[in-house]
């Protein structure tokens, strides 16, 4: 996995929103935006 570090740009990405909504990286440029990853919330390990 690619590490990405403070001041680096991140990459795209498509996802689900927690309405089951596909959302785009892409479809927030030009905004302000804060990501929360929980890269093992709801697993085992």
């Amino acid at each position: 996995m690619k590490t990405i570090n403070s001041g680096n740009k991140a990459p795209g990405f498509d996802l689900m929103d927690q309405n089951g909504q596909n959302v785009r990286f892409s479809d927030f440029a030009g905004k302000r935006l804060l990501l929360f990853f929980y890269p093992k919330a709801n697993t085992s390990g």
